[in-house]
């Protein structure tokens, strides 16, 4: 299937790995205009020639800035120019007991899970709308409907993200612009492989037999495994694509059978 996507200039937040880097990936082999984006330069620069060289011919770029910074989120904005699809990927997440949990922490979760994206999709939109065209896809997670204790700051941030994606597909009503979220279930990206090797470290136990105990211990899981960020990446293609124009205000899930009810 043609998804119509070749020549469209497409933003990706946190892209320099996991998730993000397999939804760049993806765009770019559908012949979009991509920009990659992180917080150092090095790493964005990295994974802009590993892109180019994996997908020659295409057009990658990036922006270094990182999303908690003002002066940075204000440079990438200035830069950011017109976008076709914009996909608010970037976000932070790690496992605290709710009394460790400072409220800096609070805020910086604030920062970068819901206020990049608020800061981002408020940039592209009226040009999308002017346009009558365009794409804003944001990377959730099941851990924002079913919010769990050991990282409430995240899936506390996660709901407002969904939220907020929600809100801002009613600004798009009678247009073609749409506005939905991807619901990912437990993803082996960079950062969960990170937090289940430094648990495994902890527990003086081998990080793939914890990885193991995991996925064992998901007892929703139809799929019964960490989902692969590839994975993720094929259902955020679809929602970038024109194809995908009666989806809108959407929670679609990839989350592997781990919420149980049916809305």
């Amino acid at each position: 299937m043609d998804l119509q996507l070749a020549g469209r200039r497409c933003f990706v937040s946190g892209s320099t790995q996991g998730i993000g880097r397999a939804v760049a990936r993806a765009l770019l082999g559908e012949g979009a205009s991509v920009i990659v984006n992180g917080r150092t330069e090095s790493t964005v620069q990295a994974t802009v020639e590993e892109l180019a060289t994996e997908f020659p011919g295409t057009s990658v770029a990036g922006i270094a800035a990182d999303l908690e910074r003002p002066g940075d989120v204000e440079r990438l904005l200035a830069s950011l120019g017109d976008i076709d699809v914009l996909v608010n990927n970037v976000g932070l997440f790690d496992v605290a007991p709710f009394d460790s949990i400072s409220d800096e922490d609070w805020y910086r979760y604030i920062e970068v899970n819901l206020m990049s994206g608020v800061r981002l999709s408020r940039q592209v939109l009226g040009g999308m709308l002017t346009r009558n065209s365009g794409r804003i896809i944001f990377i959730g997670t099941e851990s924002a409907v079913n919010v769990p204790a050991d990282m409430l700051h995240y899936g506390v941030t996660k709901a407002a993200q969904l939220a907020l994606s929600n809100g801002l597909a009613k600004l798009t009503a009678g247009t073609a612009v749409t506005v939905n979220t991807v619901l990912g279930g437990p993803t082996y990206s960079d950062g969960v492989s990170r937090v289940v090797e430094r648990l495994a470290e902890a527990q003086g136990m081998p990080a793939g037999q914890l990885k193991a105990a995991i996925s064992a211990g998901n007892r929703t899981s139809l799929l019964q495994r960490f989902i692969e960020p590839a994975e993720i990446a094929d259902l955020v293609l679809y929602l970038a694509s024109p194809r995908s124009s009666a989806t809108n205000g959407a929670a679609l899930r990839a989350d592997g059978g781990v919420l149980t009810s049916t809305t």
